[in-house]
């Protein structure tokens, strides 16, 4: 067998790769696309605060995953000019572990925790007189001789962000002076960041290159620049030699989209098995979510927080109080119309 011939593949510097990966993410709010309502209310808070040598009040950020909640609460500490602490909820195992980290925080820092829908109450019931008072109650000595001691702390602002803001708690949301729900992006934004991630990555990128993959990047930033990389990585290998960078054009997003089996919509793989598996399984539904789980072997989690947002935002996919239930366009864009069931037949549309 003749050896392969990879002359022609050419290998990037991969520490300089790294660099670019990294630096995909806005440091300025002028630099952040879409979402104009947070960033205009956001620029006055951070001014405000700035101008008075305080710490800004604490940052509640909604939204799905992918929308930029982390990148924004960089931003936020960016743009104050002060340090900027990260964790996440399942990180906290401890109310030690939320102490350790609000004792070594500087004066006006900020200080982000992910997935705060899932602190334990402990740490909560904490945080609620670090959020207030800039203090923390500390237990010394056990027993009967048990006493507790508040030990101040900097003042500092707290940006929590969830991607479930049913599951937070009244009091702690209550203690959020600023609250922010992200939306979906809509395709010239999409196309915007697209864009700007192919300069920073050294790739030239077609315009319509750009908005068909803004187009199937289920609205969120993320997934664009996911798909941007595996684009490059096409344009990589099939770079000609005339060309000075990797260039993308129409066709090799049409291409590698089809190789990622990621249609029109913005569908994956995953996606149009949970819509098969409603219609062939459970005759379109109703289905509970758990049911529905466990059919496509993903968490409920996984399945409520990434999948189905997208697919309710296509009219795709229903909530209703007997369960999950596909809509018509679901059938059609599967091809599945000869398995549609009638109003007689007891579907709910």
């Amino acid at each position: 067998m003749a050896d392969f011939d990879d002359s022609h593949i050419v290998r990037p510097d991969l520490s300089v790769q790294d660099d670019k990966e990294s630096s995909l993410r806005p440091k300025f709010l002028t630099e952040f696309q879409g979402q104009s309502h947070i960033k205009d209310n956001l620029s006055v808070f951070i001014e405000a605060a700035r101008e008075r040598g305080e710490a800004m009040d604490h940052l509640f950020l909604i939204g799905p995953p992918g929308l930029g909640k982390t990148t924004l609460a960089q931003i936020t500490a960016h743009e104050l000019g002060v340090d900027f602490k990260v964790t996440s909820a399942p990180a906290l195992d401890k109310p030690k572990d939320l102490a350790g980290i609000l004792s070594t925080i500087t004066e006006r820092s900020v200080f982000f925790i992910d997935e705060i829908h899932r602190l334990k109450p402990a740490i909560e019931e904490m945080l609620y007189i670090a959020m207030e008072d800039y203090e923390l109650d500390w237990i010394i000595g056990q027993g009967p001789t048990a006493r507790t001691v508040r030990v101040p702390i900097p003042k500092f602002t707290l940006v929590g962000a969830t991607t479930k803001a049913g599951a937070v708690s009244s009091p702690l949301i209550s203690r959020f002076g600023i609250v922010q729900r992200f939306e979906f992006y809509n395709i010239n934004e999409l196309s915007d960041i697209v864009c700007r991630s192919a300069s920073i990555l050294a790739v030239d990128i077609d315009k319509d290159a750009a908005e068909l993959i803004a187009s199937c990047s289920r609205g969120t930033p993320r997934v664009a620049n996911r798909v941007l990389r595996r684009m490059r990585d096409f344009a990589q290998f099939y770079k000609k030699e005339s060309d000075a960078v990797p260039h993308i054009t129409i066709g090799i997003v049409k291409s590698g989209l089809n190789k990622l089996q990621i249609d029109s919509l913005g569908l994956e793989r995953y996606d149009r098995e949970i819509l098969r598996s409603i219609i062939e399984n459970f005759g379109g539904g109703p289905v509970g979510a758990e049911t529905l789980a466990i059919s496509i072997g993903e968490s409920i989690d996984t399945l409520e927080d990434y999948y189905e947002p997208y697919l309710i935002q296509c009219g795709l996919l229903q909530r209703t109080p007997r369960g999950r239930v596909v809509t018509p366009k679901a059938y059609k864009h599967l091809g599945l119309e000869g398995k549609m069931k009638h109003e007689d037949e007891g579907l709910l549309f």
